[in-house]
């Protein structure tokens, strides 16, 4: 099954997207479920968000910093779990448009995003918290059950039909719907017709794990699912388009003053290992109840982007590639025949890749023009001349231009840890098959 087409390509090029968890909870600065997590109380939770009014909100500033930390899509909350609405929407009064802000902040988002060259997305949540026909599911309460079913099919139809040009469209909050109980199949064939070339996630209804590590979001093909969706952890999706979404701080999605940033290394850490197996990095960041990004998180942002610029060719729609031993330095991905070796412990001097076949052209450190030295033997390459300190605070990217088409010897495929181990024989031959060093009895203690 071929996963790229025309219409998507564009996905795994752009690599790197941009979440943003933004509604009234953030008043709350306890995470966006706040609502059920803490059993609060509704009517006086609504009252709230009916006054929440942001005066720091300027969408063209979100679009530079995702312009500036080298993110190339975004995607917006535009109705979580809480069920309020940032967009004008005719089917309630409770959004943004209709209460304190009196503005449509999906249509400033969109425009601010598109107009910066950004990809735009947008996510919409199943669940509305506020609804008890949510809670009593759609066997006990079918009546009710179909009328939040019309009621989030129609909400979404404005979506696709108001904003222009949408790139991708992010379900999410399933539970404890099925894909039949949300009529998933049948809305998102109305959400392809609307919007030709939309990229649409797996997330179109609740499947119970497996196990602890399964996805419970996951839907099949014949449900429209264009992309998985694997949450706080990097894992391949076989045969899918695929992102892992992730968070910026600790855990939680929205503004949180209690909790804790990772490193721009962290960051830069999810972004390479998605990108080297084939992957992107959907980083979440959750701006504050006023309207402003954290610039802590601005901060982690800019150095990310900065490394970018250097080595994004790294990073930008490479392709998975197992032609060496990395585990001892970092990680490798390639773009046609070309090795990137993406260095996050920094070896000194030189730098040993075991089991590439190829033979290279060139080798350079991506920043720095000059040729790096290659020596071959019948084991890999050795690559010398390199800095004795890491060049970068972060990683450091060491460019291989090879003769052609990437390729391992025999004496690493499938890597250490497998195949037939006949294959490294020869290689323990050269010790023999003495079990003790020749020289134990001459240097063993005398009278012991």
């Amino acid at each position: 099954m071929k996963i790229e087409t025309p219409s998507n390509s564009w996905f795994r090029q752009a690599t790197y997207g941009l979440f943003l968890h933004w509604g009234p909870y953030s008043q709350h600065g306890r995470g966006e479920q706040v609502l059920m997590r803490e059993l609060l109380n509704q009517e006086e939770y609504a009252e709230q968000a009916c006054r929440w009014n942001p005066q720091h909100f300027d969408a063209n500033e979100w679009a530079k910093v995702a312009v500036d930390g080298g993110f190339r899509y975004a995607v917006l909350t535009t109705r979580h779990h809480d069920g309020y609405c940032l967009w004008d929407t005719d089917t309630t009064d409770y959004s943004s448009a209709q209460q304190a802000p009196k503005k449509d902040y999906v249509r400033e988002y969109t425009d601010a995003f598109r107009a910066a060259g950004l990809k735009v997305g947008l996510y919409f949540s199943w669940s509305d918290f506020r609804l008890p026909a949510l809670f009593a599911g759609p066997e006990k309460d079918p009546e009710g059950w179909a009328q939040i079913r019309e009621y989030a099919h129609e909400q979404v139809r404005e979506l696709m039909t108001r904003y222009g040009k949408i790139d991708i469209l992010w379900f999410d909050g399933v539970w404890p719907g099925s894909a039949k109980d949300w009529r998933s199949a049948e809305l998102v064939s109305e959400i392809k017709r609307l919007q030709p070339g939309i990229l649409v996630n797996n997330r179109l209804g609740y499947r119970a794990p497996e196990s602890e590590n399964s996805d419970e979001f996951g839907a099949n093909e014949d449900e429209g699912g264009d992309f998985g969706t694997p949450e706080h952890r990097i894992q391949a999706v076989p045969g899918k388009l695929w992102e892992t979404c992730q968070v910026s701080t600790w855990r939680l999605w929205s503004h949180t003053p209690g909790e804790r940033w990772r490193s721009a290394e962290h960051i830069l850490d999810m972004l390479t290992e998605a990108s080297s197996k084939g992957g992107n990095l959907l980083l979440n960041v959750g701006p504050d109840s006023g309207g402003r990004i954290p610039q802590d998180f601005i901060n982690r942002s800019n150095a990310i982007g900065d490394w970018l610029k250097v080595n994004g060719e790294a990073v930008y729609g490479t392709e998975p590639v197992d032609v060496g031993e990395c585990v001892l330095f970092g990680r490798e991905c390639r773009r046609g025949n070309t090795v990137y070796l993406i260095i996050r412990f920094w070896p000194g001097k030189e730098l040993r890749l075991q089991g590439l076949a190829t033979g290279v052209k060139q080798a350079t450190l991506l920043g720095d023009r000059r040729p790096l030295s290659i020596e071959r033997d019948s084991y890999g390459i050795l690559i010398s001349g390199l800095p004795e300190k890491q060049p970068h605070p972060l990683f450091s990217v060491i460019k291989l231009e090879l003769d052609g088409e990437p390729e391992t010897l025999e004496s690493y495929h499938p890597g250490l840890w497998g195949g037939d181990p006949s294959r490294l024989l020869s290689w323990a031959q050269k010790r023999g098959n003495s079990v003790m060093a020749s020289t134990v009895e001459e240097v063993a203690t005398p009278g012991a």
